[in-house]
């Protein structure tokens, strides 16, 4: 989708403190010979910190440097990859009530990893379509700190982050212009994530852990009775969503400054998303992502913060951010740089 008029106003994250591999090894906790192939040096744990209080802190430092007034917004969207509190409760509306508490829409995201890209494109959407809204708010914020999931083992793709990010949409203009956004799914894939768990009752009624390592040995024990697991390729639909977000930006690959992806294992991470691209780890986040893990939908932002923040992009430059979620779905969004950081939104 073309994007027209339409800016990222200010992006705020919330990181909190990190630990590093090698003391999980000290500690029995990761495996050394999982902790060489993965490369990651370290990864983001905030403990009993609620995952909504971490997007509050997010969210009011990017309306803090977005300029913007609580009336300028028309709705929240809040993207989430993990539980977010009790069962019947609204995680979006306790982060409307703790930022602009206003009286407008406050809506969960349940889009995984790809949630802050999927409202992103929402965000457009809406702010195309109702020319009277100036602003939108994206939240995003995990914690997967519960006792029922081991983050170090969870999967041989990444290892499961906690922290937060925000962005402010708006028709005002911003920091960087966005200029396309789309979407690549493969829901022939689905049954991946699945890995043969019944669907009812929910397996966190029934005490079974979030763990993607165990759907992916159901899948590896079919194979070896012959039952063919489902055929795709992620890497697949990355190139997809890229390719559809360039066209419709009218930016070609060689004109990407940096790419901004999600914080996958140093394999994987070539595998699906820089070989699929043909970049680099240098053009991507990788030298960020390989300190905080998989902060699940917040690692394009967080990317994204650092680079501007730093002066790794400037006016000008073209910056693609990237991911993926269970489905399979990949989405992909290229933004333009136009202002440096400036005191007001330090």
């Amino acid at each position: 989708m073309r994007v027209d008029d339409v800016h990222l106003a200010a992006v705020g994250t919330f990181l909190p403190p990190a630990v590093t591999t090698a003391h999980a090894v000290e500690q029995g906790w990761y495996a050394e010979a999982d902790r060489a192939a993965a490369g990651f040096e370290s990864v983001l744990v905030a403990g009993d910190l609620p995952a909504p209080d971490m997007a509050v802190s997010a969210a009011r430092a990017a309306i803090a440097r977005s300029g913007l007034a609580a009336d300028d917004f028309a709705a929240l969207l809040h993207a989430t990859t993990y539980h977010q509190g009790p069962d019947g409760w609204s995680a979006p509306h306790y982060v409307l009530r703790e930022t602009v508490d206003r009286p407008i829409s406050a809506v969960e995201l349940r889009q995984g990893c790809v949630g802050m890209i999927a409202a992103l494109e929402l965000a457009a959407h809406r702010l195309t379509a109702e020319r009277g809204a100036d602003a939108v708010l994206l939240t995003t914020s995990d914690n997967f700190s519960a006792p029922i999931v081991d983050r170090w083992n969870a999967a041989k793709l990444f290892l499961l982050a906690d922290g937060a990010a925000a962005a402010v949409v708006s028709r005002r203009g911003g920091f960087a212009r966005v200029a396309s956004v789309a979407a690549y799914s493969n829901p022939g894939m689905e049954e991946l994530h699945r890995g043969g768990e019944r669907l009812f009752p929910p397996g966190i009624t029934r005490g079974v852990s979030l763990n993607f390592e165990q759907r992916s040995e159901h899948w590896r024990e079919q194979w070896s009775r012959g039952v063919a697991p489902p055929i795709g390729d992620l890497g697949e639909c990355v190139a997809g969503a890229a390719e559809t977000a360039l066209a419709d930006a009218g930016v070609p690959m060689d004109k990407i400054t940096r790419v901004c992806h999600v914080g996958f294992a140093r394999g994987p991470l070539h595998a699906i998303y820089l070989d699929a691209l043909g970049v680099d780890a240098e053009r991507g986040t990788w030298e960020i992502t390989r300190t905080t893990g998989h902060v699940g939908a917040a690692d394009p932002f967080i990317g994204l913060e650092r680079l501007w923040r730093t002066g790794a992009v400037v006016p000008g430059d073209h910056v693609m951010l990237i991911a993926n979620a269970p489905g399979m779905e990949a989405g992909c969004a290229v933004v333009e740089i136009t202002a440096s950081p400036d005191e007001n939104q330090e």
